[in-house]
């Protein structure tokens, strides 16, 4: 299994990081992608990255930190995505549930790593929340790096997984997707196939239902694979091998 998007260098993680990392063969995890969700934060999302070959790692502004980038961000970016360990631009993107960053900074910083994702031909990393159609007309508008990359945590309808598919983009599909009452995910990922998947956790964040309330980690990402078979119809192999496929292909091909 590919887990391609953790947070392993939050301080959830500061007394068990090192032995989590070191169960990854044991847990039946091939590689993690670790994100930055701002400059300071991607620096740390490096380190981490370094622990382990197990481990790549992702670069950028979430959009609850747009409102607090100078004005040279991009060029700090740039140095951090030369690293060997970067395989992506990320977690950027739109907030508007939250709005903790203006909807203009916001639009802003996201184009901004649109356009560095480009430059070095990087997948982006794209959270979305209550903003699918500004996100989608930006997306649309801008040309994107060539692997396009992860619609995060995707949490619309079908007719939006659709549209950004079409557009090139993977959708990524977490703990949620065992939620008992969350059988709109459920029918996302019954239309759209295993072709366009790819696994996260999202940890320490968003834990699947055995779990909720817990810490989320790699690990229980089996929950979302045995999900996702059984909405399928299909095998945990199945789910695992064509995930695991997506996933080397999106970020280390």
């Amino acid at each position: 299994m590919v887990d391609t998007h953790t947070h392993l260098h939050f301080h959830q993680f500061n007394d068990d990081r090192e032995s989590i990392i070191s169960r990854f063969e044991e847990d039946g995890i091939d590689f993690v992608v670790n994100v930055g969700v701002d400059l300071e934060d991607s620096r740390r999302s490096l380190e981490v990255a370094k622990l382990s070959d197990r481990i790549v790692c992702s670069v950028g502004v979430h959009p609850h930190e747009a409102k607090n980038v100078q004005e040279n961000f991009v060029k700090e970016l740039e140095v951090l995505a030369k690293e060997e360990k970067v395989v992506a631009i990320g977690e950027t993107g739109l907030d508007f549930f939250r709005n903790i960053s203006t909807s203009e900074d916001q639009r802003r910083v996201f184009i901004e790593q649109i356009e560095l994702a480009r430059l070095f031909d990087l997948p982006l990393i794209v959270h979305v929340r209550e903003a699918y159609e500004e996100a989608y007309r930006i997306l649309s508008g801008e040309k994107l790096p060539e692997k396009r990359g992860v619609i995060h945590a995707f949490s619309s309808n079908y007719e939006w997984a659709k549209r950004f598919i079409d557009l090139g983009f993977l959708l990524g599909v977490g703990g949620p997707v065992t939620y008992p009452k969350n059988e709109s995910l459920r029918e996302v990922v019954r239309k759209v196939g295993l072709e366009h998947i790819v696994l996260e956790t999202d940890c320490p964040f968003l834990p699947p239902q055995p779990y909720r309330g817990k810490r989320n980690e790699p690990k229980y990402l089996k929950y979302v694979v045995e999900t996702i078979a059984n909405v399928l119809n299909t095998s945990f192999t199945v789910v695992e091998e064509r995930t695991t496929e997506n996933a080397v292909r999106l970020f280390k091909g």
